[in-house]
């Protein structure tokens, strides 16, 4: 038995005793981490890059692209540092942090979600009133209070978590720290404020995935009624990207937290954890840019302009 005030360090679960295998588990990651650097980077540059993007639905786009790389860098690098080094602990402090980064990123992505839910219902459904309710001050305002709900969420539950007196040990059945896991590890009798504040939480969190649910029922019905079938074709393409990142999201987060206990075993549990921890800010930007042309377009202009500027400066250098 052990109390917080005692405890220095966590022991992690990790995903092999063999050394070979926690080197490929580290190459593994870190493909996977260079991936979202890149394709959330790209996406970034572009937008900030390209005047032409500079509209509400990029300007959300690069504030998710922001969080994603905030949520994937919270988790991964300590997880490839203790394959490499061939340990499994986190120190008290560092698992705090991390608790905190990854819950804020985590947070804050969800509400811009659902902010870029209305986006796409006033552009479609209320076309003639999106410079109005969209404007540059209303959107900043609406990313702002994306990011502030989130950080104000992760504190408290920070804050309350680590609180919480631990008598349990302190080996968490995760690869990184989470809420769920550092509970397990409290007196039963001590958790309950906890366990309220998480209520509290998901009551946000459901009425925002009803927010975004009725926005899209209005979105359809909207495109439905539109007579040309390329004008129907150019409004989906708008949506899906932004339905199909809602959908991965919330899939997998809801699979990790809602399964059933029979189910349950810490392998299957590590599997899920790596799904919507490491999947959604990975693949985003490819969900994102595969069906969009604007940003396709903007794209390769941008690698189009940096190859130039590359050939420029080297034919001057060999000229000299």
């Amino acid at each position: 038995m052990s109390n917080s005030s005692s405890i220095t360090q966590f022991l992690l679960l990790a995903f092999t005793d063999t050394q070979d295998l926690q080197l490929l588990h580290f190459w593994l990651f870190l493909g996977i981490y260079l991936a979202a650097l890149l394709g959330n980077g790209l996406i970034i540059t572009t937008i900030a890059w390209d005047q032409h993007l500079h509209t509400p639905m990029y300007f959300f786009l690069l504030n998710l692209s922001l969080l994603d790389l905030g949520s994937i860098t919270a988790v991964l690098p300590k997880s490839m540092d203790n394959s490499l080094r061939d340990s499994s602990t986190i120190s008290y402090t560092g698992c705090a942090a991390q608790l905190f980064f990854y819950f804020f990123c985590a947070s804050a992505e969800y509400f811009l979600l659902t902010i870029m839910s209305y986006d796409r219902y006033v552009a479609i459904c209320k076309p003639l009133h999106y410079g109005t309710l969209l404007g540059s001050r209303a959107c900043v305002h609406m990313a702002a209070a994306a990011w502030a709900t989130g950080f104000l969420n992760a504190l408290l539950h920070t804050a309350n978590t680590f609180s919480l007196p631990l008598c349990k040990g302190n080996a968490l059945g995760q690869f990184f720290c989470e809420i769920p896991q550092i509970l397990k590890l409290s007196c039963s009798h001590s958790n309950l404020r906890e366990l309220r504040l998480l209520l509290v939480s998901a009551c946000l969190f459901s009425m925002c995935f009803i927010f975004v649910v009725v926005s899209y029922v209005q979105i359809f019905r909207a495109v439905l009624r539109i007579p040309s079938e390329q004008g129907r074709h150019k409004a989906f393409s708008t949506c899906l990207p932004h339905l199909a990142v809602v959908s991965l999201f919330v899939s997998t987060a809801m699979f990790a937290y809602l399964k059933p206990p029979s189910i349950s075993s810490p392998s299957l549990d590590l599997v899920v954890s790596v799904l919507y921890s490491l999947v959604p800010p990975t693949l985003n930007p490819l969900i994102y840019s595969m069906r969009n042309w604007e940003l396709r377009n903007a794209l390769w202009k941008l690698m189009r302009d940096a190859l130039l500027k590359e050939k420029t400066a080297r034919n001057l250098l060999f000229n000299r």
